[in-house]
């Protein structure tokens, strides 16, 4: 009886720490990426904006969205880099 417990209480366990850790690799795999957003559409606070979701016009300079490591520099106009 005590092992199946032990079995039990194991697969709880990993159940419970396996979201985090892909929630830390997901982000891991991410960057930011300027001057593409739509308005209305930034994930984080801006320059001139108070908080996502509060960019004022598309194509924004300081406005940012994360996207998959490697598509920033696809895309015309984006920059990695926040302007100053």
């Amino acid at each position: 009886m005590k092992t199946s417990h032990l079995l039990i209480a194991s697969a709880v366990a990993a159940a419970i720490g396996l979201p985090g850790t892909v929630l830390a690799q997901a982000k891991a795999e991410t960057e930011k990426c300027y001057g593409i957003v739509k308005a209305g559409q930034n994930d984080c606070q801006t320059a001139t904006s108070s908080c996502s979701g509060t960019s004022k016009r598309d194509s924004q300079k300081d406005a940012w969205i994360s996207v998959p490591k490697g598509t920033c520099a696809k895309i015309v106009g984006a920059s990695l880099t926040a302007p100053k």
